[in-house]
């Protein structure tokens, strides 16, 4: 196959891949009962973005392409991902929890943390909760 047509694929793929990509955050937004907002600046948007987040939900729109966005979606479905398996029984938990508070961070909701520290405040709830797996 000659290369620009191999190219053109895997920008092709790549671009279906970060459509993919925003749906599912948009999804785990929905099941997280999160406000605009509040999806916005976990994705690390304006707040005059709404309209993209429409988009993303119905596979119209990409990601950035760039890494802060990247990292963002990693370390959120790292948070989705680490939510299910500690809570493979109760929905309500999985879902609930990052709005609940939480003495390992001052009392404030992982959502609150998420909100106010940006990327870091992300990682740093993916990464208790990496803790509180075990690993």
């Amino acid at each position: 196959m000659p290369e620009a047509a191999n190219s053109a694929d895997n920008i092709d793929d790549h671009e279906a891949r970060s459509r993919a990509l925003g749906q599912m955050l948009v999804t785990l937004f929905k099941h997280w009962n999160l406000s605009q907002t509040d999806q916005l600046e976990l994705l690390g948007l304006s707040p005059t973005s709404r309209a993209l987040l429409g988009r993303y939900a119905r596979g119209q729109k990409a990601l950035p392409d760039n890494r802060d966005a990247r990292d963002r979606a990693g370390w959120l479905l790292a948070i989705h991902k680490a939510l299910r398996l500690l809570y493979p029984h109760s929905e309500s938990q999985r879902y609930g929890w990052v709005k609940q508070r939480n003495k390992a961070f001052d009392n404030l909701t992982p959502l609150e943390v998420m909100r106010e520290d940006g990327l870091i405040g992300v990682m740093r709830v993916a990464r208790y909760l990496d803790m509180q797996r075990g690993r």
